[in-house]
Order: structure tokens, then C-alpha cells, then sequence
């Protein structure tokens, strides 16, 4: 790490010992997430941790560089840095309400822009805990990240975070309707075009609900953390047999890197130590599902009726995941480990938004407006048509792409793709690592 000469180098290595004590220190402990100012202290550190420090003559802050952040990029090993300021999450990422994934994937890096996405401003006063006492000391923002934070903070003031209209209403309304419709014409109708009809209608009600889970999911739908969680597992798990926490850990991973084959994710049968209590929890609502859905198929009068029913709704939901592959599968891949100084551009080049007359809205459940939502994934669906215009704006001024086609357009650049995409992977005489059948085997982490 090059700095002027008459700056002085410290070199501190932190090792996990027992009965470590006197250790000299001139400033800081750092390992674990513990910070001590002492002179003589016991070092009991979890973690092994080697920093280069800088020390400033001048405003008596120490620093770091990005190049010495970037070697703290292991589980065992976790720093961040976020407005310049660098944080040991070794431990809190076993812990992280959403999950240890994106802290993985952003690990070693400055994460300020996803971190603004994220969280809301309460969080900021839990960072002080996690402080290393290092700055960094080569911090830089760009013109569109200033841009970007600028314009969190109008919405955060405007309180359009908070701010959640009657839209939650009116689809818990539309829901309810659509299942009783559904059970009323399971239970008391004899015609098999009932039958046919009433599953289309739990596909359509599945749908809904799955909107309303993924606001559920990023704390837009409820007042509070916990009855977004309540409601989460309730509509998530109990009416559709989705675990909801699992949805959001690898959601959240999505959001970090939106169309990368790369991203660091997981399966459902690894989680931390925090995603073991909560799918535990999720666990009995997955049950109710596996309960309620079976016994209505069973009401029905034959073993014809009841598969044509059951491959009905999931015809029906189907439609859903069509649009899901729209927003994104069009949209340019993102290639190499996720970095956390390209927030914006990553979020824009990755999505597709769909372009629809706002009495269509109810249908797509506002994921019309993909870039819109990625950029402020807590904002309520209600305010994303009204920012579109304005993100279309930034966007522009930039010169960064902000795609808007309509559903048949998107469809037909889709298919497309994926036809390229498939001649692609076919081509065994393109070697690696331009082969798409090399890249699906070795994605990274």
C-alpha cells in the first residue's frame, strides 16, 4: 500500500489465541468485531487478520485501502466498508436478517449503495457496533452514485417508504374473493367446467398472493418488520407452499446481482445459523399448505377432475413465471463476482421493464416497473409508476439503458434470446469459457 513518506506504517496481525494477554496495541483490536482503545488488553479473537494500516498525520483517522478491504473477503473474514467507513461483519452475517449471501457476495468491497437499498435509516445506528476504527482511505463516488443516494433520500423524506396506500387492501380483498370462489365451486358444484374454472381461479389467486408475498418479502407490505414476516409466512407459506424465508434469502441474492450466472447462492438445505430458526418456524406453514391443498383436490369426484384441476392453477400461475423470465432473461447477463461500486449500472443493464396501461397494473403486481423496483426494492408498488419517469430521466442523463417494451415485444426478444442462448450452448466448438454449457458448470462460489 503506497502512501507519502512521512506517513508511518503500522503492521498488526490478530490471531485466536487463549490467554493472550499484554498484548501492546498503540489503537485498535480489531478481529470478531471488536474494537478495543486500550494499551494492555487480552486478544481473544474468532477471526485471523492481517491490516496494513496507514496512520494520517493530519486528522488522526486510520486508514485503509480498497486493495487491503479486498483481502477481507472470506466468511471467517468479512469487512465491508459503507461511506467510507469500514465494518467487520465476520459474525453478523451469521445473524443478518437477510441472510449471510449478499454479504458474501459483497464481502471486501464498499456496499453503500446496496446498503441505502436496503435498509431503512434506523439501521445505520447498529453500525457503530461493527466499526473497525479504519476509514478508506482511496473512497471514491461516482457521478451516478451521488445522483442515486440524492434521490433515496427525496423519496425517504417525501416518506414514500412509508407510505403504502390501499393497494394491500384492495388485493387481500381480491384474493379472499378468488379462493372462496374457488372453494365454493369445488364444495358445491357438480359441472367439471366449474371445476376446470374454480382451479383457474387459484392459479390466478396464487398469483396475487405472490405479489403480495414479495412485498411481504421486502418489508413493503405491513407497518412493521414483524407483520411482514407474519404475513410473509402466512400467504407464502400457508396458502402457497412457498418458504418464504428461503424466497428472500435467494431474492436477496438476485438483487445484488441481477442476471449474473456467477452469484454465490445456496440451496435450501444449507442454511445459517439465523435461517435455521426462521425455516423452522416457515416449516409449519409449508405443513398447512401440504394439508389445505391436498384435501380440496380430494373433494373433487374423480382422479381425471382432480389432475386436470391441479394442472390447471399451475397453468394458470404459469403466466406469472412468464413475466418473471421477461423482466430479466432479454436482459444483459452480468459477468464476473458481483462488485459493489456499480450498483446502478448493474440494476439497469439486468432488467427489462414492461410496458402497460396502469388499469393493467393489478396483473403484473408493479414488477411491470423491474428497474424501478430493483433500484428501491423497499419503495411500495403504489410509487413506482409515478418514479418511472423519473429514473427514465437519470438514466438518460448517464447514458445508461432503461428498456421499456411491451409484453408482446418482450416476448418475442425472449424467445430470441433464448434461442441464441440455446445455439449457443450447443456450439461444443466454442471452447471455454465463452461455452454456455461451460459457464452453467462453473458458476462462481
Amino acid at each position: 500500500m503506497g502512501g507519502p513518506s512521512n506517513k508511518m506504517r503500522n503492521r498488526i496481525e490478530l490471531r485466536t489465541s487463549e490467554g493472550l494477554s499484554g498484548f501492546k496495541i498503540q489503537k485498535h483490536i480489531v478481529g470478531g468485531g471488536f474494537v478495543s482503545m486500550c494499551e494492555d488488553s487480552t486478544m481473544v479473537s474468532p477471526s485471523v487478520a492481517v491490516v496494513e494500516v496507514l496512520d494520517s498525520t493530519t486528522d488522526g483517522k486510520k486508514y485503509i485501502t480498497s486493495e487491503e478491504l479486498r483481502k477481507h473477503n472470506k466468511p471467517s473474514d468479512l469487512w465491508i466498508s459503507i461511506q467510507g467507513k469500514v465494518y467487520n461483519v465476520t459474525e453478523w452475517s451469521k445473524i443478518h436478517p437477510g441472510g449471510d449471501i449478499p454479504l458474501l457476495n459483497l464481502a471486501g468491497q464498499d456496499v453503500t449503495d446496496a446498503f441505502i437499498a436496503f435498509h431503512p435509516g434506523t439501521a445505520w445506528q447498529h453500525l457503530q457496533n461493527l466499526f473497525t476504527g479504519y476509514h478508506l482511505k482511496d473512497y471514491q463516488v461516482s457521478d451516478i452514485s451521488k445522483d442515486y443516494r440524492k434521490l433515496a433520500s427525496e423519496f425517504s423524506k417525501a416518506g414514500m417508504f412509508d407510505k403504502k396506500g390501499h393497494g394491500v387492501i384492495y388485493s387481500l380483498c381480491f384474493v379472499s374473493l378468488l379462493l372462496s370462489a374457488c372453494v365454493y365451486g369445488v364444495l358445491y358444484s357438480t359441472s367439471v367446467a366449474i371445476h376446470m374454472l374454480s382451479g383457474a381461479l387459484l392459479g390466478l389467486a396464487w398469483m396475487q398472493i405472490a405479489y403480495l408475498g414479495h412485498d411481504a418479502g421486502h418489508y413493503q407490505m405491513m407497518s412493521t418488520r414483524g407483520w411482514n414476516k407474519f404475513a410473509g409466512i402466512f400467504i407464502g407459506n400457508c396458502i402457497t407452499g412457498i418458504s418464504i424465508a428461503w424466497w428472500k434469502w435467494t431474492h436477496n441474492a438476485h438483487h445484488i446481482a441481477c442476471n449474473s450466472p456467477r452469484l454465490r447462492s445456496r440451496p435450501p438445505t444449507s442454511p445459517n445459523a439465523r435461517e435455521s430458526r426462521t425455516e423452522l418456524t416457515t416449516l409449519w406453514g409449508t405443513l398447512v399448505f401440504w394439508t389445505w391443498f391436498p384435501v380440496l383436490v380430494s373433494c373433487l369426484p374423480n382422479w381425471p377432475e382432480r389432475v386436470a384441476f391441479v394442472l390447471v392453477s399451475f397453468c394458470v400461475t404459469g403466466i406469472q413465471h412468464v413475466q418473471f423470465t421477461l423482466n430479466h432473461f432479454a436482459a444483459d447477463v452480468y459477468v464476473g463476482p458481483p462488485k459493489g461500486n456499480n450498483w446502478f449500472e448493474k440494476q439497469t443493464s439486468g432488467t427489462i421493464d414492461i410496458s402497460c396501461s396502469s388499469y393493467m397494473d393489478w396483473f403484473f403486481g408493479g414488477l411491470q416497473f423491474q428497474l424501478e423496483h430493483h433500484l428501491f426494492p423497499r419503495l411500495p408498488r403504489c410509487h413506482l409508476r409515478s418514479i418511472s419517469p423519473i429514473v427514465r430521466e437519470l438514466c438518460k442523463k448517464h447514458n445508461l439503458p432503461y428498456t421499456s417494451l411491451s409484453f408482446y415485444d418482450a416476448n418475442v426478444t425472449t424467445l430470441k434470446t433464448l434461442r441464441t442462448a440455446a445455439l449457443q450452448a450447443r456450439d461444443l466448438a466454442n471452447g471455454a469459457p465463452q461455452n454456455l454449457v461451460w459457464e452453467a458448470f462453473n458458476t462462481h462460489g
